[in-house]
């Protein structure tokens, strides 16, 4: 896993106005179902992890756990963010090749 490449592509995902972030915005892209792929930072709490998971498995929304918190931020220009929905398949099937090491 490149996390250069990684961080470049949530950034470049965030440029397309293709991200949600923020428990509230998370939660309404999962329920409309735009919500492509689900990035949780690894530094996250159990309870905060658990509950992100819960929802996006009803979904069947895959689920990375990736970053810390701050550099998760960064990559949106945010301050810091503990989790973040990729809202296009095309970045989300990206972000899986790139953990994948493809």
């Amino acid at each position: 896993m490149d996390e250069k490449k990684i961080e470049g592509l949530l950034g470049m995902a965030q440029r397309a106005g293709k991200t949600a972030s923020g428990d509230v915005a998370i939660r309404k892209a999962i329920a409309s179902g735009q919500a492509a792929a689900l990035v949780v930072a690894e530094d996250v709490s159990e309870r905060t992890k658990e509950a992100v998971m819960k929802e996006a498995s009803k979904e069947k929304i895959p689920v990375y756990a990736i970053l810390a918190k701050d550099t998760l931020g960064q990559c949106l220009g945010k301050e810091y963010r503990a989790a973040v929905a990729l809202l296009d398949k095309g970045f989300a099937k990206a972000l899986e090749k790139e953990l994948r090491g493809q």
